[in-house]
């Protein structure tokens, strides 16, 4: 089976601050699929900082609507491309207030309040791209089963291949990778400095993106993206 994979993001539209913003913070863009040069002025080395943001450069600067996935037998990226056209074409955007926090321990946007609109978007983006996902394989299976899992977090991941959808998924732009405990403040003090032109904003949630990763050791790169209704 192919390594390559595809997943359903949110990524802002290049041109806004906040994509230059968090694609600058990670060190890489995903539309142009290059190394960015990380803001001046860190209060962190180019090394240290390097180091705290080497997981999410993988990924891009990014929500997760429906996380990576290998393409199923018989289906073709193209038709993928063309079903997220489709899918956006019938969906309305969300609009949310995004603030700097901690997730466990890496830190990330997150919406500064609940909001049961944007849940339904990512649980309709799950439902939606399904057909298109091949089943996890062994490897796959053994590396999510290695995390502490709920009940219902293990029948997410054989229904729709990843745990954390639904009644436990919650909507995050990762910044960083893990943060040693005794760091997390200054981490956070440092992103907050950085975002705050947008933390606190009202943030327009208003595309769909299809992302695709070649193999294992590339980064993900941006295929398509198309535009929501207004929210």
């Amino acid at each position: 089976m192919s390594d390559s994979r595809y997943a359903i993001y949110f990524v802002p539209a290049a041109e806004t601050p906040l994509y230059r913003a968090g694609a600058a913070l990670i060190g890489y863009d995903v539309y142009t699929g290059k190394r960015l040069p990380f803001p001046g002025g860190l209060a962190f080395s180019d090394g240290d900082w390097t180091a705290l943001t080497r997981e999410p450069r993988v990924y891009g600067f990014h929500a997760t609507l429906k996380a990576p996935f290998r393409l199923a037998p018989g289906k073709r990226a193209e038709d993928l491309a063309a079903h997220v056209v489709a899918f956006a074409d019938g969906g309305q955007g969300v609009t949310i207030t995004p603030a700097v926090r901690t997730i466990g321990s890496f830190a990330a946007l997150v919406p500064d309040a609940p909001s049961p609109a944007l849940n339904r978007l990512a649980a309709d983006s799950v439902r939606a791209f399904d057909a298109f996902r091949a089943p996890l394989n062994d490897r796959d299976r053994r590396k999510r089963l290695a995390a502490p899992l709920t009940a219902r977090h293990r029948e997410n991941l054989e229904r729709w291949g990843y745990p954390y959808e639904f009644e436990d998924f919650r909507f995050h732009m990762t910044l960083t990778g893990a943060v040693a405990p005794a760091c997390q403040e200054s981490v956070l003090a440092c992103l907050q400095t950085e975002l705050a032109a947008i933390e606190g904003r009202p943030l327009a949630v208003d595309r769909i993106a299809l992302v695709h990763q070649p193999d294992p050791d590339s980064p993900f790169h941006l295929v398509t993206s198309a535009q929501l209704s207004d929210p």
